[in-house]
């Protein structure tokens, strides 16, 4: 019966070819016998179908989560709609995820750090050690390195101890040296209720997390690259210490363990009446190397995000920082100038009335978004690409990892007039949902302005970055004659918003070059 946890499906997880073929390499002449063998080896299993095996046994055999929440359509799905206030059930036309399952994974395939968020006993810590096991650690090691959050936990609990001899003999602190603890090296790294440590301690996590380094008494100790996993009650900062924001702000993605359906609970028999932890019974097959692990990281980071989506998502993140009334200079009218500054956000608000207070995305926030996170939420779609076994990143692959990725990051102003509506009430309390509303309903502004093909600020940019070799002065003049009748043109739409504020600033940026290479020519 215990075999059963151990069974992987023989059917590929993805029928259609995910790789190109090898070319031929004037190299492959020269290699000897071994590197055929290992080439074999590599070819016989690529690394994607590795991560999506892991996947389809997790969700099938490990982790009870029927929720698939990451929905992709191949067609028109069949919707129903249901109760009184005619909820909407989906049933996606294309295979689809469990956000629960494939985000720590991806996590894993990356290299970075997830959060799992919900009450006790959801499977957060299990999720966690599943992670560990498959990096290729045993059961009991993983839970050894597990750090559990708790009010007494020091820096030194944390990261290690001095030698007591060296405290006593040392005749200065650099000469000091520290018992680091073992949990540093690995390459899957779990903190426990993390909002429970005291924040001194939280400091030293920052540190570590931020920078992959440990300090101690002048003593430096290098961590390996390796995927973190936090877990938390709830993502509010509650626990016997407030989180601090920097620490907050270093994590990636923030995955909700939704309630247990009781409709499942025969699978929870199964494991009480057999004694099975399916942590003790992960198939060999999908437990990575170190080796393999580092290579998966750099095959992730090489799927191409092509213009088209990378354009809508520049879109998207232009929606949310600007604010007219928060500074005079045009660089400083920012959501982040009136943080800075203090300014209580109420009154500000009040005196913003130049724009469509419902129709504005970047009413809905009381923030922007900083380049970790627009980092992030590229490498998560790469991550979802790759996965998938398609050659680049699609729209949906964006559009589905970026809600757990900015869950924490964009803050919604719950006192906009977005928020306030009847029909928006369940997005208060939604933030998966809500983030997924922002980001179709900036494609759907996109489309409407057919930014594909009407982008006058991109086709001006595109020309100086073909380069300035050649270009005489005349046509530098042209050029910067075409900059300010577009400055000139968007003046004439009257009020401003996120996007045109960027474009706005963008073609300023292209106006001084071209201003500082016009000097240099005439000099």
């Amino acid at each position: 019966m215990l075999k059963l946890f151990q069974r992987l499906s023989a059917a590929p997880t993805n029928p259609q070819p995910a790789h190109a073929p090898k070319r031929f390499d004037v190299a492959d002449l020269y290699r000897g016998p071994a590197d055929v063998v290992a080439a074999t080896e590599a070819a016989a299993l690529p690394l994607d179908e590795n991560l999506r095996q892991a996947y389809f046994w997790i969700v099938n055999t490990a982790i009870i989560s029927p929720h698939y929440d990451i929905e992709y359509l191949d067609g028109p799905p069949q919707e129903f709609l249901l109760g009184d206030r005619k909820a909407r059930l989906t049933l996606p036309s294309a295979q689809s995820y469990s956000s629960f399952v494939l985000l720590p994974l991806l996590t894993f395939a990356t290299q970075r750090k997830c959060l799992f968020i919900g009450g006790p006993g959801r499977g957060k810590t299990a999720s966690a050690v599943l992670m560990g096991v498959l990096a290729g650690y045993p059961v009991r090691e993983v839970r050894r390195g597990m750090q559990r959050g708790q009010p007494q936990m020091t820096v030194s609990d944390l990261l290690g101890q001095p030698l007591p001899s060296d405290l006593i003999n040392a005749d200065s602190v650099a000469k000091v040296r520290v018992a680091w603890r073992s949990w540093l090296s690995m390459r899957v790294k779990i903190i426990d209720e993390y909002n429970r440590i005291p924040t001194r301690t939280q400091s030293a996590l920052l540190t570590l997390m931020g920078d992959n380094y440990a300090e101690q008494f002048d003593q430096i100790y290098e961590c390996p690259p390796a995927a973190w996993y936090l877990t938390a009650n709830d993502d509010q900062g509650g626990g016997t210490y407030q989180v601090i924001e920097a620490l907050r702000d270093r994590i990636d993605v923030i995955v909700q363990a939704l309630a247990f359906n009781p409709r499942f609970l025969g699978e929870l028999l199964t494991r009480i009446e057999e004694d099975a932890r399916p942590e003790e019974f992960v198939p060999r097959e999908i437990i990575f190397s170190e080796d393999e692990m580092r290579r998966m990281a750099k095959e992730v980071r090489a799927v191409p995000l092509p213009p088209p989506v990378r354009r809508r998502m520049e879109f998207f993140a232009s929606q949310f920082e600007y604010m007219d009334v928060a500074g005079d200079q045009f660089e400083y009218k920012s959501k982040d100038t009136a943080r800075l500054a203090g300014t209580d956000w109420s009154w500000l608000t009040a005196q913003d009335d130049g724009r469509d207070r419902l129709k504005d995305l970047g009413c809905h926030t009381r923030n922007g978004l900083s380049v970790r996170n627009l980092m992030t939420l590229i490498s998560y779609a790469k991550a979802m690409a790759y996965f998938r076994g398609a050659a680049e990143v699609s729209l949906d692959d964006l559009r589905q990892v970026l809600p757990f990725v900015l869950n924490d990051k964009l803050k919604p102003d719950l006192d906009s007039p977005f928020f306030q509506a009847a029909a928006h009430t369940g997005f208060r309390s939604d933030r998966i949902g809500w983030l997924r509303h922002l980001f179709d309903a900036s494609c759907k502004e996109y489309d409407r302005l057919e930014l594909d093909t009407k982008d006058v600020t991109a086709e001006l940019a595109a020309e100086l970055q073909a380069g300035l070799d050649g270009v005489e002065e005349p046509e530098v003049g042209k050029r910067l004659g075409r900059i300010e009748r577009q400055i000139a043109h968007i003046g004439k739409g009257g009020k401003l918003y996120g996007p045109l504020h960027d474009d706005l600033l963008l073609l300023k940026s292209l106006h001084q070059r071209y201003t500082n290479y016009l000097r240099w020519l005439t000099q």
